[in-house]
């Protein structure tokens, strides 16, 4: 069988880990979400380096809610420089001055996604939030993160600090696909389990949210008719401090 016959599966056995194990979670989180968003406040969804793809995902998208505020500084994502990201995490307060920036308040919830939980940005971001009094949903490798120190000067990771935690199901290190005649594993998973954890979510958000009797604000694509009429009054309605 090839390697991207086997991944197939491979990836299809971590999905079905994560629903098995982490359905309560999501729910549980989507509850916390929507009755924030209920009662005014905002969905701020935070991850650097390749965890970055999961706030990406759930912002400003076809089939998205428009309540998502995306914290999406460039200095923690890849497309500058190879260990730009790597670095910026690890500097212990940024993720605070994010947090100010952003004017996290305690009418929020914030979604933190870090796939080992160690680092200073993700844990500044969910200690800051709490701080204020929002709610803290990590999204994290607890695999991982129980087998590695924190570097940050707390001592705490990030499913340390959250009020409600989901396990992307990842190993340490992410990646564990063998390939024939590699000593290196390949076909990390945490954005394939992360994505559809991070889709999951939204949409029983979604339902919670029409079940409390408020309609869901939900993007269509640009690319269908009417859908840039529709857009338009969700950017204006939930986006408009960047007019």
């Amino acid at each position: 069988m090839s390697s991207a016959r086997r991944f197939f599966d491979h990836a299809e056995a971590k999905l079905r880990e994560v629903l098995e194990t982490q359905l309560p979670n999501i729910e549980k989180a989507a509850q916390v979400i929507a009755q924030c968003c209920r009662e005014g406040g905002k969905f701020y969804v935070f991850g650097s380096g390749h965890s970055h793809m999961i706030t990406e995902e759930l912002y400003l998208r076809a089939g998205g809610l428009a309540l998502v505020h995306g914290i999406l500084p460039p200095e923690v994502m890849l497309h500058q420089m190879s260990q730009k990201s790597s670095v910026m995490e690890r500097i212990e307060g940024y993720g605070s001055a994010l947090v100010e920036l952003y004017k996290v308040d305690a009418k929020d919830a914030v979604l933190v996604v870090s796939n080992s939980g160690r680092n200073p940005a993700p844990v500044d971001v969910a200690l800051r939030a709490r701080e204020k009094g929002a709610k803290v949903i990590a999204l994290t490798s607890m695999r991982h993160s129980a087998g590695c120190t924190s570097r940050h000067s707390s001592g705490k990771k990030l499913y340390e600090i959250a009020d409600v935690t989901i396990d992307n199901c990842a190993v340490k290190g992410d990646a564990d696909f063998p390939i024939p005649g590699m000593d290196v594993p390949m076909g990390p998973v945490s954005s394939v389990t992360g994505i559809v954890i991070a889709e999951a979510l939204a949409c029983q958000v979604a339902e919670n949210l029409a079940k409390m009797g408020v309609e869901p604000p939900v993007f269509v694509s640009s690319n269908v008719d009417g859908g840039d009429a529709r857009n338009e009054h969700l950017y204006e309605t939930y986006y408009g401090y960047w007019k």
